[in-house]
């Protein structure tokens, strides 16, 4: 597998920052945060450091209104209830999925970002629409999925494409369709707007997570592996909201330096997991995937904030923990194997392009 030190890019501009204090990516920012402190201020302070954007690159916020300037509107977590009818349901799709592929294609390897998007989109859908029926729930997970795929080129291109152009247009038909179908939706967490990019985040994220897991498994074969402990060394490793944003509402001071309004501030969790003041195990030996250092248990695992921290935080954080938990134990009871190499993919967050597997336990991608 690739590793994100040996990433260009984004990525390795921040990898390589100097660890001292607030560091200035160029001649006029974006600044970054590179100690626990530093972030958790950013994170949590939203007097000073407010929500920046939307996730289309529109710029437009007009359809959403919440607790802060920007709009975004602030999310509860999700209850245990949520959570454990969540998980249910992963736990019960993922198996329906695997079948699917040895069905349609024996012998193949599997593809993860392939495999997780259906268990994990009707796992969300199941989590927090609690009062739509099961075709509804069918109808916004396909919606959620369809809209993902649309976006995806709309964030991945160096520069926001124009209003009119196609992949503009395909991006806000897909929305629209997602909108109207969760306008239909009785107990909404908000607008069906709000809602929308609630999900996509809680659907996208969690099938990039699990992806990075099975690589890691993959590649680092061990069936004595405890899943938490797993899912905990993943997210530190390749956090797929490996970076955040914030944006400065007035004059202040971070770690020393004086930032003018409207700096941009960022947060990298990939950065905050490769301190050794965080992690347990050898310094020397961060940037590899060990699980087995979490048995060390004068380190809190999550330190270096990959569901964020304050009002902005992940509300679906210990659903996604539940559903890697999950698949971590399934992984390790089918002896995951890497089918061919992994890279890094920082098109939209990190994701690994691809993670291609072979099971030596059942299933007709055993090898």
């Amino acid at each position: 597998m690739d590793s994100a030190e040996s990433a260009g890019g984004r990525l390795g501009a921040v990898l390589s920052a100097p660890r001292a204090g607030v560091v200035a990516l160029g001649d006029r920012g974006p600044w970054l945060a590179t100690t626990p402190a530093q972030a958790r201020q950013v994170l949590t302070d939203v007097a000073h450091f407010d929500f920046p954007a939307d996730v289309s690159r529109s710029g437009d916020l007009s359809a959403s209104r919440g607790e802060t300037r920007s709009g975004h509107l602030l999310f509860e977590p999700l209850t245990p209830d949520q959570v454990a009818r969540g998980v249910a349901t992963f736990a019960r799709l993922w198996p329906e999925s695997v079948a699917a592929h040895d069905r349609d294609a024996p012998g193949e390897p599997y593809d993860a970002m392939r495999l997780l998007r259906r268990p994990v989109a009707r796992s969300t859908c199941d989590a927090l629409l609690d009062h739509a029926s099961e075709q509804q729930r069918d109808t916004v997970a396909d919606g959620v999925l369809a809209w993902i795929d649309a976006l995806a080129p709309v964030i991945s291109a160096a520069r926001a494409p124009r209003r009119w152009s196609r992949v503009r247009r395909d991006e806000r038909e897909a929305r629209h369709d997602l909108e109207d179908a969760l306008a239909q939706v009785d107990g909404l967490p908000g607008t069906p707007q709000q809602a929308a990019t609630m999900l996509a985040a809680g659907i996208q994220v969690p099938i990039a997570a699990g992806s990075w897991l099975l690589a890691w498994l993959g590649s680092h074969p061990s069936y004595d592996v405890e899943p938490a402990h797993a899912a905990w060394e993943t997210l530190r490793l390749t956090p797929p909201t490996w970076i955040t944003a914030r944006l400065t509402t007035t004059d202040v001071e971070l770690g020393g330096a004086r930032l003018a309004a409207g700096s941009v501030v960022l947060v990298s969790p990939l950065l905050l997991g490769r301190l050794a003041e965080l992690v347990p195990g050898d310094p020397d030996g961060l940037a590899g995937f060990d699980p087995d250092r979490w048995q060390d248990e004068t380190r809190r695992p999550g330190a270096w904030l990959p569901f964020g921290a304050g009002p902005h935080a992940c509300p679906g954080r210990n659903l996604g923990m539940a559903v890697l938990v999950h698949l971590a134990g399934w992984a390790t009871t089918h002896r995951v194997r890497l089918a061919r190499e992994v890279k890094i993919d920082q098109s939209r967050g990190l994701a690994p392009l691809p993670c291609r597997f072979t099971t030596a336990v059942g299933g007709g991608g055993s090898r």
